[in-house]
């Protein structure tokens, strides 16, 4: 699959406005749900939080804790490119740890480097391509490169790997309604999240994004 982008700060092409990205990047840090972009998964030796289906959601890394909005794009890719130096050069040496690709496109993740991380992830699932976390992570990226069918594809893909998984349902919806416009097809996939997902620690938000997507569907009618 090829992942090509455009500058992290740009939005994607399907008409989602900057302001409404970063918004959907705030929303995301306040309701504790994960980091950052959607809800990238969490992986196995991975700090990053995720979406759980009960009790209580474990906090984001520091490097996730804001919208870098001291920083600009430039300056926080120079900073991923350096903590990513040591990793990347490991690789040469271990092309097919999908492990050490998964920490590097965590580190362009975090710094909204999502070509990067993109490439990184695409890498990580050749080797292991029913790593459903990594594969969430992708969508997202990918999504914010302005790709909004590809996100959706690897995210079909994960939920055929684990129907279940509350990141992929809960970011399928989103990508649904911000990047599709398509509010029936998010309120399908968040019902579904509720439907598998029974104890959802998160399940009033979840409720009340329901709400919202039915009456703006409602509005077209």
């Amino acid at each position: 699959m090829a992942t090509t982008s455009q500058p992290a700060a740009t939005p994607p092409t399907s008409g989602v406005p900057a302001k409404q990205v970063y918004v959907m990047a705030v929303l995301c840090l306040v309701l504790g749900f994960s980091v950052g972009f959607f809800f990238p998964g969490k992986r196995s030796g991975s700090s990053g939080a995720a979406l759980q289906s009960s009790g209580t959601p474990s906090q984001a890394p520091s490097s996730y804790s804001g919208l870098h909005p001291h920083l600009t794009i430039e300056q926080m890719k120079q900073m991923a490119d350096m903590k990513a130096a040591t990793l990347i050069e490991k690789t040469k040496a271990d092309p097919k740890n999908a492990s050490l690709l998964i920490q590097i496109a965590d580190i362009y993740q975090a710094s909204h480097q999502f070509k990067e991380a993109a490439g990184y992830f695409d890498r990580a699932l050749k080797i292991d391509p029913k790593n459903v976390s990594a594969r969430t992570n992708l969508a997202s990226c990918i999504y914010y490169s302005g790709d909004v069918d590809g996100a959706l594809s690897q995210l079909d893909q994960a939920l055929k790997y684990n129907p279940k998984d509350a990141n992929s349902l809960f970011n399928l919806g989103m990508i649904r309604y911000q990047g599709k416009k398509d509010s029936a097809g998010a309120i399908a996939a968040w019902k579904e999240l509720l439907k598998t997902n029974p104890n959802l620690d998160r399940k009033p938000i979840v409720e009340k994004m329901i709400a919202e997507a039915k009456g703006t569907s409602d509005g077209k009618n």
